[in-house]
């Protein structure tokens, strides 16, 4: 028994006659009679009531047959369709678009995490304003865009891609590290390192300094995060950036990351997509929904050992 002898005999059972089946399978009549003759020889019994020339009826082994042989037939097409999805993901590339620097800083982590489920797929990444990232998705130039807002254009679907917070940066040996608590009002002497590039949390940053009628003394404003990094390491002023952005910077203790009451931190990051039509855009975004999972995971389970830890454990 092979799978196209169980083709040739879902057909005759669907199709009601030799003739169409054989069309059906691109058969001839005689071969497609030969199959199911030897199918019948190989299960012992005959499939179909022969009594009636125009009409053939299953028998009783041939309902328990058929029923099997679609469902069989069924999983051989889920197989293969499986099977060449694969191939398309080793062979699939992604293109991703980025408006803001956090983006940028993000994608590392998100990268390998795909990689390491999909690492077939070949990812190009460029920067773009968010007005060219909605016209490449709509054309299809562009597989993903991230950004730091929920898009509002028709068409578009958004998901989660991770959550961060804007901190204030300061060198470690500025004043402003040896506060418990800083508020917008204590920034009103201080220089400011801006970056001067289009972002949705840097505005928010402004528009806080705004309603709070404190004065931003911006010395330097420069699109480079590296340099504004270097600058306020130096000690020759203090900038406001994504805290993903400076996380080596943090860990070494070139820098000291300060929050700020006053002003709404908090920011998400969106992975947004118009019609995803390649089996690799597809693969990519199961990782990076995978990858995000994991991470709130991590979190939630960092947050119950920390209180554990405060807390002396349960006592039941």
């Amino acid at each position: 028994m092979d799978f196209k002898q169980l083709e040739m005999f879902v057909a005759v059972v669907e199709e009601g006659n030799f003739t169409k089946a054989a069309e059906r399978v691109f058969r001839t009549q005689s071969a497609v009679s030969i199959a199911l003759l030897k199918l019948e020889k190989e299960m012992g019994s005959p499939l179909l009531d022969r009594s009636n020339r125009n009409s053939y009826v299953l028998t009783e082994a041939g309902r328990l047959l058929f029923d099997y042989a679609r469902r069989l037939l069924k999983l051989r097409d889920e197989a293969l369709a499986d099977l060449q999805a694969i191939q398309s993901i080793r062979r699939g590339q992604v293109r991703i678009g980025v408006h803001g620097v956090e983006g940028l800083h993000v994608l590392p982590p998100v990268l390998r995490a795909v990689n390491e489920l999909y690492p077939g797929i070949k990812v190009e990444v460029s920067r773009k304003s968010w007005a060219d990232m909605v016209r490449d998705l709509r054309a299809g130039s562009l597989t993903f865009a991230i950004s730091s807002f929920l898009p509002q254009e028709n068409g578009l679907t958004a998901t989660v891609l991770s959550h961060g917070d804007v901190v204030l940066i300061v060198s470690p040996g500025h004043r402003l590290t040896r506060q418990s608590d800083v508020h917008l009002r204590d920034l009103s002497t201080e220089s400011f390192i801006a970056y001067n590039r289009g972002s949705d949390w840097y505005q928010r940053v402004v528009d806080a300094f705004d309603r709070s009628q404190v004065r931003l003394n911006v010395i330097v404003a420069i699109d480079d995060l590296g340099a504004i990094k270097k600058l306020v390491s130096a000690n020759l002023g203090i900038a406001f950036v994504p805290r993903a952005c400076v996380e080596d910077e943090l860990a070494h203790d070139e820098l000291v990351a300060l929050p700020v009451r006053g002003i709404d931190s908090e920011y998400t990051l969106w992975l947004v997509h118009h019609h995803i039509d390649s089996e690799a855009g597809r693969a990519f975004l199961r990782a990076v929904k995978q990858f995000r999972d994991d991470r709130i995971e991590r979190r939630v389970h960092r947050g119950m050992l920390r209180f554990h830890q405060r807390s002396g454990g349960v006592r039941v």
